[in-house]
């Protein structure tokens, strides 16, 4: 059974180094006066409500950003990697412990990648308390240098616990840490991809711009509630933002996600609602990967219900290049990062368990207009790495000096219910058919199945449409898969020459039962 991480993985501290925004250091001489000015208007005491945030966001984008304190005090201010792990949170000293609620939080402590102060409140009838640092919230190993600070330094996140497994045992159910990341799972899941507030220039050649949650409020529940709320100020160069979270564990775990945004700037590359995740390689494709493991991947799809209701799934890749691929559509249903492939047997690796790993579906409330979901695949040489990132990117820029609110729900689980008696893509592989010329003939075999009818074959003759860009298409064949009671659908491509070419299949039902549709973008 999964126990909540009491410190961060080696992986989340590689993929918060790189994301994690530079602030500039206050001087040592001014460190024991105060934080930055706009920190010490954050999270303190007294009344809060349903707006406090968002009022918050409104007067702060009125400014230019001030980024918040991040100097620390000798002697943890140069804290090592192992360091900083050997720094936990006692467990009695969590907070809704002693009072007996059904959710527990624990601050994470500043240091090593995570130096910003992050000032957090506790919320109860509507006051904010602000929450003090205290060395009593957490157990130092011998690693770890003495003494520490008894000043109040503040924070560099928070985790939710709660029993999600067992009714006698907490364990974690959400962590916000570092930039404008956040991570949950489901039921008797293990931690795989993240989330965040909002994705800036992803892939843009001038650069990232990583927002920061730079305070919390974490509304207290009653003894008898399912779900807990936290509120989050968001704040970088281009936007401040204020983000409501209503998190209900099991499985699927939820959080209904409120969000307004206050752009200082004309926020022209922005996406909504970012899931990153790793893909590192799987049955489609491996060449360049010499590993004794058939797959390793926290996700190996994305999956979209666009506006019109037709489910599209686009196998991820790790590509030697970068790649940005845009699905353009007009109110989207959903979309997410899908780990599909659930038998342990695929990737025969009893430590990391990529089968336990949490899919994350996208759900807008409401109608998100015009855009596309985009999806950025990232070339990557090791598993630490979060090389994949999917968002919404609306498609007008959203104008400074405006408001712009918007909503969704987060799914960490399994993949989203499918419409009954779907069929759904299980597998996709490839490889070289026959030489020709410099350029070979690839083969590619696709199955899909119907999870609604048990591995019950489906006795239905399909016809399948598959379509390429450029190139030439041949040999299509589709024929029943024993395997899994669905169907195969194997053909031929010749590149003809051609660097890049976007394919698409669909099998199509003699009684008209909904099919996702394949689509794959091929890179020579």
């Amino acid at each position: 059974m999964f126990t909540g991480s009491s410190t961060p993985t080696r992986r989340s501290f590689v993929m918060s180094a790189a994301a994690v925004v530079a602030a500039t250091a206050v001087p040592r001489r001014a460190f024991a006066l105060a934080a930055s000015a706009a920190t010490e208007a954050i999270a303190v005491d007294g009344p809060f409500q349903r707006s406090t945030v968002i009022e918050i966001a409104r007067d702060l984008a009125k400014s230019d950003y001030v980024p918040p304190q991040s100097e620390l005090p000798d002697p943890i201010k140069n804290l090592t990697y192992d360091q900083f792990r050997d720094i936990r949170s006692f467990n009695p000293a969590s907070i809704g412990a002693k009072e007996g609620l059904p959710f527990q939080l624990q601050p994470f402590h500043r240091g090593f990648y995570y130096k910003e102060e992050i000032p957090i409140a506790i919320v109860t009838d509507d006051q904010a308390h602000h929450l003090a640092y205290s060395p009593d919230y957490f157990s130092f190993g011998k690693l770890v240098p003495r003494p520490m600070p008894k000043e109040d330094i503040g924070f560099a996140g928070i985790r939710l616990l709660g029993r999600i497994n067992r009714q006698d045992h907490f364990d974690e159910v959400a962590v916000f840490l570092g930039a404008s990341y956040f991570r949950s799972l489901g039921r008797g899941q293990l931690y795989g991809l993240s989330a965040r507030g909002l994705a800036l220039k992803t892939g843009e050649p001038e650069g990232e711009e990583f927002p920061l949650f730079r305070a919390f409020w974490v509304e207290l529940p009653a003894k008898d509630s399912e779900t807990i709320v936290v509120h989050a100020l968001l704040d970088s160069k281009s936007v401040a933002g204020a983000y409501r979270f209503t998190i209900r564990p099991g499985l699927p775990t939820t959080m209904d996600v409120e969000a307004s945004l206050f752009p200082r700037v004309d926020l022209k590359k922005v996406g909504l609602a970012p899931g990153t995740t790793m893909f590192f390689f799987d049955a489609n494709g491996r060449e360049r990967e010499d590993d004794w493991r058939p797959e390793v991947h926290d996700s190996n799809g994305l999956l979209m219900v666009n506006g019109r209701g037709e489910r599209l799934w686009r196998p991820l890749a790790n590509p030697k290049n970068l790649q940005i691929s845009a699905f353009v559509d007009a109110g989207p249903r959903g979309f997410g990062l899908i780990q599909r492939v659930r038998d342990p047997n695929a990737y025969q690796d009893f430590e990391s368990h990529y089968e336990r790993r949490p899919s994350l579906w996208v759900e807008p409330v409401g109608d998100w207009g015009k855009g596309a979901v985009t999806l950025v695949e990232i070339p990557s040489d090791s598993e630490i790495n979060d090389n994949i990132v999917a968002y919404w990117s609306p498609q007008e820029p959203i104008a400074a000096g405006t408001e712009y609110a918007f909503a969704y729900r987060l799914a960490w689980g399994n993949d989203p219910p499918a419409p009954a008696g779907a069929g759904v893509v299980q597998a996709t592989r490839r490889g070289r058919a026959i030489l020709k010329g410099e350029t070979p003939v690839r083969r590619f075999v696709i199955d899909w199945g119907f999870p609604d009818a048990g591995g019950t074959p489906v006795a239905i003759d399909p016809k399948a449409e598959v379509t390429a860009s450029t190139g030439t298409i041949s040999e299509i064949v589709v024929e029943p898969n024993p395997l899994n009671g669905g169907w195969r659908l194997t053909f031929k491509l010749d590149p003809a020459g051609a660097e890049l070419i976007e394919l698409r299949a669909v099998l199509k039902m003699e009684d008209g039962r909904p099919m996702e549709t394949w689509v794959y973008r091929w890179t020579a």
